[in-house]
């Protein structure tokens, strides 16, 4: 479980940083922590939906991040809910560029590992839909 948890935090040491595209590719880093076929899953945004593949998640995730200014996610707290997912506790704060709304919520990701590799994603704006969506309790309740 530990395994998953370092492979987690070292996704995320970039993603809290606002640095999604390192070395100015996403691609070429994702690929080194993806399985080839992840489900990357869009929970509860609006433009909600499930992407397969490792470039299908990229082009998902260029189209989001090209939406807003200043994206940052931060990680609140991880939990490694058992042998195969980690769940991390997130704060997602940008500025809308079409709306110019600023986001500051509390979000989740939900990573699920098989032999070193992120083989689903699941991202939520909600971070009480994630906790309900696993069956853990909402915080504070």
């Amino acid at each position: 479980m530990s395994e998953n948890l370092d492979l987690v935090r070292s996704i995320r040491s970039a993603w809290d940083r606002g640095d999604f595209f390192e070395s100015g590719d996403l691609f070429s880093s994702v690929v080194e922590w993806a399985h080839p076929e992840i489900e990357c899953v869009f929970a509860d945004t609006p433009d909600s939906g499930t992407s397969f593949g490792v470039p299908d998640m990229v082009r998902r995730l260029r189209e989001f991040l090209g939406a807003w200014e200043g994206w940052r996610v931060e990680a609140d707290e991880y939990r490694a809910l058992d042998d195969e997912r980690v769940l991390v506790l997130t704060h997602p704060r940008g500025r809308g560029k079409a709306s110019g709304v600023d986001i500051g919520a509390k979000g989740a990701e939900l990573f699920q590992i098989r032999e070193g590799k992120v083989t689903k994603l699941v991202l939520y704006g909600d971070r009480d839909r994630a906790l309900a969506d696993l069956g853990l309790a909402r915080e504070g309740g």
